[in-house]
Order: C-alpha cells, then sequence, then structure tokens
C-alpha cells in the first residue's frame, strides 16, 4: 500500500507540472521556458552574502568556491516560487557540510542558518567523522540528498526518517568528485534527482516561495553549476506561504532611492 501511495503521489506530481506548464497566459505562451544561470562562472552577480563574511565565497578558475566559515548563507537577489533548479557541486574535505535553501525567508536564528526546504550536500564520511559518543555511525540516509525543513518549516517526506526524507538509493559520490542534483520543486513539493536519477521527494511544505540560500557550514566546497528554470507561478500568495517578502520589499525600497 505504501509504494501504490508514494507512486500515485509521484505521478500526481508530474501530471500537476505538465498541467501548469499547459495553463500558461498567453504572454507566458510567448516566450520560452529556459534555464538562467545564476552562477555566471566570472563573479557573485544574482547572489547577497546574509551572514558569512567576504572571504567566504569567491570565484577561482570558473568555480564558485565556498571556504565554509563562518556558518552561513548567502542568498539568491530573487525570489522563486516554482522552478526547477540544477546544481553541481563537489565537497573538498572528507566529512563536509553544505545545502541549498529553497524558498527560504534567509533570516538567519540561533543556528545561522534561515528557515527553508533544505536540500542537503553532506561528503560520504560525515556519519564516521561525527559518530556518536559509543563509536557509532550516525544514519547513512544524511549524506545521500536528505531533504527537510530547516528552521520550523513543515513537510510530509516522501521516505521518511523522523521528519526528513532520505533518498531510497545511495547516489552521492564522495570528496573531489562532481556531484548533479536536478531539483524540481512545484506548488511545496519537492522531487530531487541525483546524478541522473530521481530518488527522493518531500510534498506539503507549508512555505512555497523565498528565496534560494547556498549554505556555508564548516567546510570547503565548490560549485561549477548553478541554474534555474522557473515555471508558471502557484498560489503561494494567496495562500500566505510566501517566505522572506519583507527582505524583497527592503530591497526593491534601496533600489528606488
Amino acid at each position: 500500500m505504501h509504494t501504490f501511495r508514494s507512486v500515485a503521489a509521484v505521478t500526481l506530481f508530474f501530471a500537476l507540472v505538465v498541467a501548469s506548464l499547459a495553463n500558461e497566459s498567453e504572454s507566458e505562451q510567448s516566450g520560452e521556458l529556459s534555464f538562467v544561470d545564476l552562477f555566471n562562472g566570472k563573479d557573485l552577480t544574482n547572489w547577497i552574502d546574509v551572514n558569512t563574511s567576504p572571504d567566504t565565497w569567491s570565484v577561482k578558475d570558473g568555480l564558485l568556491v565556498c571556504t565554509g566559515k563562518p556558518i552561513g548563507v548567502m542568498r539568491s537577489t530573487k525570489m522563486y516560487e516554482n522552478f526547477i533548479l540544477v546544481v553541481e557541486w563537489r565537497h573538498m574535505e572528507a566529512g563536509g557540510n553544505s545545502g541549498v535553501f529553497l524558498w527560504s525567508d534567509a533570516k538567519p536564528e540561533g543556528n545561522r542558518l534561515p528557515r527553508g526546504m533544505e536540500v542537503q550536500m553532506l561528503e560520504l564520511e560525515w556519519p564516521y567523522i561525527h559518530a556518536h559518543r559509543n563509536g557509532k555511525p550516525r544514519h547513512l540516509g544524511y549524506v545521500s540528498g536528505e531533504l527537510f525543513g530547516a528552521g520550523g518549516m513543515k513537510a510530509v517526506p516522501e521516505n521518511p526518517r523522523g521528519s526528513r526524507s532520505m533518498s531510497y538509493e545511495m547516489r552521492c559520490k564522495g570528496k573531489g568528485q562532481w556531484n548533479r542534483y536536478v531539483v524540481v520543486a512545484v506548488d511545496g513539493t519537492v522531487k530531487l534527482s541525483i546524478n541522473g536519477k530521481f530518488v527522493n521527494g518531500i510534498r506539503e511544505a507549508d512555505g512555497r516561495k523565498g528565496f534560494l540560500c547556498l549554505e556555508a557550514e564548516g567546510a570547503e566546497i565548490h560549485f561549477r553549476k548553478v541554474s534555474i528554470m522557473e515555471l508558471p507561478a502557484g498560489r503561494a500568495e494567496e495562500l500566505g506561504m510566501v517566505l522572506g517578502g519583507d527582505l524583497k520589499r527592503e530591497s526593491d525600497r534601496k533600489t528606488e532611492r
């Protein structure tokens, strides 16, 4: 029964994506859906530092390099609701920790990280380096694209590990090797492909529009691609499920001055 529900949920989700594309307005139909690079390989255009430092993020040899220190995030200049996000990343240290936040308010809390839907990026040695006091490794579900609501965001996991959703397969590669995430985010549902296969999902998020945030959390990580295809809007505005709207308004006011 659980398998049937999971398959039905996936089928319904992609049906909704197709339906949303079919229902585009005439003005939207006049232009083609296409990917836009959020990282241009040259500088930090499209990103705003939130609570890291001028040295945390840099561009070297066409790569976006994050030192991991201090812990914190930088956010996208724009807010996004429904989209397909492609991120190619690699950890440079054993046990490295990072992630990308979707639908985020970009407002760091006590742990220096914001509210949002986190798509986890952990290096494969993390469960062993951060083992329990008795020496037992932490759950391996951590290291293969776990999805979870951070900072109080609520959602329903597809493959539950507590409130988190863990991947059905371990597909991430280790230190120094490139990983490719394809994230489909529509109306509170997220589906994650890791290195060529969809293996995780989460749904019914209580935030459905917000900023993207890239995370620094203690170890060096590189990004060589961050691109996004915006899909037609949903009901986030009318449902009151927009996070970070006050930051966007403040930014708009500063731009107008």
